[in-house]
């Protein structure tokens, strides 16, 4: 399946009639959660009215991290097979795992203020998102470089690969340290949250998750178009 999906043409079939699926269904998923996270729900008895920002930093923490597993997943894809989209999939999960990096590293500071008294804290989650930021600019610049020289894209996927090691030190920074952030609010199995907070964030978080998807398609279709009309180019002026 994932080999006949490196087709441009099979792939381009398959995600134009699913990108307005995948924005338009994430987008109502998102307004619901939205809605019934800021109407529907009470709020917390220690933070208040604080606590809903949890229902845009969760899945912008998830989705920035889920981005670079993104990019990582493409790139060893790319590395193993040679398949083009692969590269062409990377590239397009970076901008949007960016964006939601830093939605993440926004709303954990705003949210830090009333909780914790202090804009920033130099703790060991804070301070290793802030890294993966950090290099989410450095791949794009990368990447962009790479495509600008005509390179042939095994040096960004190096660097996709390589800069997963932050990403099991942002998800267990708070076991291994005992520092400002409190500790995991939510797992496969367990949650401390109480469930008249937590249920609309499972409608944020469905919503966030296939927008994100659909703005990559739409990044990847743009990506193959760009270079199908850089080449129509290059074999106008060699005529």
């Amino acid at each position: 399946m994932i080999h006949a999906l490196a087709n441009p043409v099979r792939f381009l079939k398959i995600a134009k009639p699913l990108t307005p699926v995948l924005v338009w269904g994430g987008l109502a998923l998102l307004l619901f959660g939205a809605w019934a996270g800021l109407t529907q729900t009470p709020p917390d008895y220690l933070q208040g009215e604080t606590v809903r920002i949890l229902y845009l930093h969760v899945p912008a923490a998830w989705l920035g991290m889920g981005g670079w597993s993104g990019i990582a997943i493409s790139s060893i894809a790319y590395l193993v097979w040679r398949h083009p989209l692969a590269a062409v999939s990377a590239r397009a999960c970076a901008v949007p795992g960016a964006l939601f990096a830093a939605i993440c590293l926004a709303t954990g500071s705003i949210w830090g203020r009333p909780t914790w008294g202090t804009w920033w804290q130099w703790d060991g989650r804070l301070t290793s998102m802030l890294l993966l930021f950090f290099v989410y600019l450095a791949y794009i610049a990368l990447s962009r470089a790479d495509a600008a020289r005509g390179g042939d894209a095994r040096i960004p996927a190096l660097f996709g690969v390589a800069g997963t090691v932050l990403l099991p030190i942002i998800r267990y920074s708070v076991v291994w340290w005992n520092t400002l952030h409190q500790g995991q609010s939510l797992s496969l199995t367990k949650s401390t949250i109480d469930n008249a907070i937590l249920w609309p964030l499972a409608f944020t978080l469905s919503g966030f998750t296939l927008l994100f998807a659909g703005i990559v398609l739409i990044r990847m279709r743009a990506i193959l178009a760009s270079s199908k009309v850089e080449a129509r180019m290059r074999r106008m002026a060699a005529a």
